[in-house]
C-alpha cells in the first residue's frame, strides 16, 4: 500500500469540502472495494476522505410512493429494515444476498452504487426501479448515472447523500452467484409500476447493467414467468470468463428473471 492522508470529516457537507480542496482524492464509505485494490497497489491516492462520521449520510425513510436511503446506510440495515421489507421486499431481499456476514456489516449502498462493479447487486435494482442517485451537488437518474465498468456519471469531489427508489406494484430480484465471492455472474431485477415493466441484468454485460428490453415486452402483455417461455436473449454483449461464457450468461438471464417474477411481491 502506497502512502496516503487520512481525513475522516464529521458531515456530508464538511467531506465534500475537504476533498474537494485536496489534489487525488477518494472517499471512503466501507472499504469493501477500495481498500484491497490499494492493498494490492492497482490504487494509489493521495487522500482518503472517510465517510465513517457523517452519520447524516445514514438511514431508510419510508414515504407514500418512494424510499429513501443513506449513502452509507449499510447492506445488513438495507436487508433487516422492516419498513423497507414492506415497502419494497425485494430491495432488502437483494440486501441479503450480498457477500457474507462481513461483507454485509461494512459495506454501503453508496459505496456499492459509487464503485458500480459490473457484478454488484445494487445497480440492477436502482436501474428496474427507475430510482435517482442524490449527491452533494445534483439529483441523477439511474439511466444517466452509469456509464460503464466500473464508470458512473459522478465528477471530482460528488459524493453520493442517498438514493431515492420508487415504490413499485411489485418487484423481484434473483441472481446466480458465484460460490466463493457471491457476487452476480447473472443478477435479474424485475420491477412492475402500473403498465411498465422494467428489468435490469447485473453481471453479465460486457459494460455494466443493462436493461433487457426483450424480457421488459414480455412481461409487459403478460407479467407472469410462463410469458418468457421461448424468449431467449442474445449472446453477443455478454461477457466470458472462467465462470460463465457469454452463451451460458444469455441463458442465465433468461432463468434468472423467470425466478425473480415468480419471487415478485
Amino acid at each position: 500500500m502506497y502512502p496516503f492522508t487520512y481525513h475522516q470529516p464529521e458531515n456530508a457537507r464538511k467531506a465534500a469540502t475537504v476533498a474537494g480542496k485536496l489534489e487525488d482524492a477518494k472517499f471512503l464509505a466501507g472499504g469493501m472495494t477500495l481498500l484491497p485494490t490499494m492493498k494490492q497497489r492497482l490504487a494509489s491516492p493521495a487522500n482518503l476522505v472517510d465517510l465513517a462520521k457523517c452519520d447524516d449520510l445514514r438511514g431508510i425513510e419510508v414515504a407514500a410512493r418512494s424510499v429513501t436511503i443513506g449513502a452509507m446506510t449499510r447492506h445488513v440495515d438495507v436487508a433487516n429494515s422492516k419498513e423497507l421489507q414492506e415497502a419494497i421486499p425485494a430491495l432488502a431481499d437483494l440486501a441479503g444476498m450480498i457477500g457474507d456476514p462481513a461483507v454485509r456489516n461494512r459495506g454501503t449502498i453508496g459505496g456499492s452504487l459509487a464503485n458500480n462493479d459490473p457484478a454488484a447487486d445494487y445497480p440492477a435494482a436502482a436501474l428496474a426501479l427507475g430510482a435517482t442517485i442524490v449527491t452533494n451537488k445534483r439529483k441523477i437518474e439511474a439511466e444517466q448515472y452509469f456509464t460503464g465498468l466500473f464508470e458512473t456519471a459522478l465528477e471530482d469531489g460528488e459524493v453520493i447523500t442517498k438514493v431515492v427508489f420508487p415504490i413499485p406494484a411489485k418487484a423481484g430480484y434473483e441472481k446466480f452467484r458465484n460460490p466463493a465471492s457471491r457476487y452476480a455472474i447473472v443478477g435479474v431485477f424485475v420491477a412492475k409500476k402500473g403498465s411498465e415493466v422494467r428489468v435490469a441484468v447485473t453481471g453479465a454485460g460486457s459494460s455494466g447493467v443493462f436493461r433487457a428490453t426483450k424480457i421488459e415486452a414480455a412481461l409487459t402483455a403478460k407479467f407472469s414467468s410462463k410469458s418468457l417461455e421461448g424468449v431467449k436473449m442474445p449472446a453477443e454483449g455478454l461477457n466470458s470468463d472462467i465462470h460463465a461464457d457469454a452463451e451460458y450468461r444469455a441463458h442465465l438471464i433468461t432463468v434468472m428473471a423467470k425466478r425473480a417474477t415468480d419471487k415478485a411481491k
